[in-house]
Order: structure tokens, then C-alpha cells, then sequence
């Protein structure tokens, strides 16, 4: 960028001299080095980045956001099923599936429009016998995990004692807002969301030497 400009200095006759000025007879005009009243030099104002010339103005930046502003976004909840479907042999594994995914959630927050950003960081299981686990993961099928039924798996559970045992899951979103800039800001803490009332029944298994089917003779054992 080019700047340019042009100055007229008091007196100049237009050939190059300062008349009478020039000459500090004391009668005209001194100027600013013998201590006259010379015109006013105001500086130049040259803008950078981080300075502008004009004064009487604020930068404004964008609020912080705490865990608690976000209390009218809210997530999605897990889904949660088991595996067998519904029941469970007692000192055996039962498998607990949950599943989330990210979303994200438009809406106003401290007068601005903002998009909340919501990504699964972990899963807290509730077994109904008063176990929990906490994991970095919502589980998956003996199928997928390519493991034979009743064995072991990260989000399973093995019950002492018969009965019907009521699961849930509480998932622990992780949260970033934008706010239109493109840009995600992460909000420290998590955001909680709960799926519950999956029941379980858990069963006894026990060998024993029939004559008869369960079909054919109802009562007995371990029918």
C-alpha cells in the first residue's frame, strides 16, 4: 500500500525561502527551535494490528461457558439391551450392550446462537444388585466381539443369586459450544444422561437325570 502526502511550511514565498521568518530578527516568528508559538504537530497515526488510531471503543469477547449454562441442551439418551434377551444363569456372564453416539444441538445461549456439541467419554453400568462398573465403552455382542456365549466381556456381569435385577446405564457426554466462528470450544466437565428399567432374570441351571421333558412332565426337575 503506498501513502503519500505534501506539507507547506508558514511563510513560504513559493521560491524556496522563509522571508523575513528565515532570518530570526525576533520580530516575525520564531519557530519551534528559538521557543515561537509554531503551528501544532499532531502525530501520524499508523494502524497495526494490534492498535487503532481512534480511541473511545471496547473489545468484546465471547463469555465463558461453564458446565451448568448448558442445562437446556440435553443429549440423547442410551440405548441398552442384553444379551441372553432378558434372563441370565446365576455365576455366569450376562451381557449389557449401551449405545450413544455424538449429536449436535443448535440453540441461544447468553443471547447468541450456538451449537452444542455433545461426544460420548464414557459409561457408568448399573447392575441392580448394587454393582457398577465404569468403562470407556458401551459393549458389544458375544458376536461382535467374536467371543462364545456366557463369556466374559467389558460391560458383562455375573449375579450371585437368583432373581430379577433391574440394569441401567448413565453415559458421560463430554460438551464443546460454537458459537458460529467455526471454531469448538470445550467446556470442562461432563453432561449426564441415564437409560434404565432394562430387567434381567436370573436363573439357576442344574444337571440332573429325567425320564421325562419339561413338556412331558411340567413339574419336574428343573422345570
Amino acid at each position: 500500500m503506498d501513502i503519500g502526502g505534501s506539507a507547506t511550511d508558514p511563510g513560504d514565498d513559493g521560491s524556496g525561502g522563509r522571508g523575513d521568518e528565515s532570518e530570526g530578527d525576533g520580530e516575525g516568528g520564531g519557530g519551534a527551535e528559538d521557543g515561537g508559538t509554531g503551528p501544532a504537530t499532531t502525530p501520524q497515526c499508523i494502524p497495526s494490528p494490534t492498535e487503532f488510531c481512534r480511541g473511545n471503543y471496547e473489545v468484546v469477547g465471547l463469555p465463558d461457558v461453564t458446565i451448568d449454562d448448558l442445562a437446556s441442551f440435553v443429549p440423547a439418551r442410551p440405548s441398552l439391551v442384553g444379551e441372553p434377551d432378558g434372563v441370565g444363569i446365576v455365576g455366569m456372564a450376562t451381557n449389557v450392550v449401551a449405545a450413544a453416539s455424538a449429536q449436535d444441538i443448535a440453540g441461544r445461549l447468553f443471547e447468541y446462537d450456538v451449537t452444542v456439541r455433545f461426544t460420548p467419554a464414557g459409561y457408568r453400568f448399573s447392575y441392580g444388585d448394587g454393582t457398577t462398573r465404569a468403562t470407556d465403552t458401551g459393549g458389544a455382542t458375544w458376536a461382535q466381539l467374536g467371543q462364545a456365549d456366557f463369556t466374559a466381556t467389558p460391560t458383562s456381569h455375573a449375579y450371585g443369586e437368583r432373581g430379577t435385577y433391574t440394569v441401567g446405564v448413565t453415559v458421560l457426554y463430554s460438551a464443546a459450544v460454537d458459537f458460529g466462528t467455526g471454531r469448538w470450544r470445550p467446556v470442562a466437565g461432563f453432561v449426564e444422561a441415564t437409560t434404565s428399567g432394562y430387567d434381567v432374570r436370573i436363573v439357576e441351571v442344574r444337571t440332573a437325570l429325567v425320564d421325562k421333558t419339561c413338556l412331558e412332565n411340567p413339574r419336574g426337575p428343573g422345570c
